[in-house]
């Protein structure tokens, strides 16, 4: 499986690395715009995602804005919705408004950090992307 985990808190960045590389090739963006660029870059190449970790708060571009970039770059390859990266939305923002939000931009999952194994194992499973 082919993952980003888009964080730029280095901690957190070092911990979705560990959790997420028994299952894939795992790939680094700090912030929302390093994001959008390198999920185009995969889109033009036919190498998409798999699996998209989001973190909500960064700096330069956020992540319900990097989301929303995404779903257009895939909408516009001609991906139906559901069919393009899996996104997982990671913060510490429990609030309904940023929850609400990132279901409205269609990601997949939200998870409030910080991040455990067996939740994001869980979350995995329900997403169909392990056993």
């Amino acid at each position: 499986m082919k993952i980003l985990v888009v964080e730029d808190d280095f901690t957190s960045r070092i911990l979705m690395h560990k959790l997420l590389s028994p299952y894939g090739d795992v790939h680094i963006a700090v912030n929302g715009r390093e994001a959008v660029d390198v999920v185009s870059e995969a889109i033009k190449a036919k190498e998409n995602y798999e699996l998209i970790c989001l973190d909500v708060m960064m700096p330069e571009m956020d992540g319900h804005t990097a989301l929303e970039q995404i779903r257009k770059l895939e909408e516009e390859a001609g991906y139906a919705v559901g069919q393009g990266a899996k996104v997982i939305m990671t913060t510490a923002l429990s609030d309904s408004q940023n929850v609400i939000g990132a279901f409205k931009e269609n990601c997949d999952a939200y998870m409030v950090k910080p991040v455990e194994r067996a939740k994001l194992l869980r979350q995995l499973r329900k997403l169909m992307l392990i056993d």
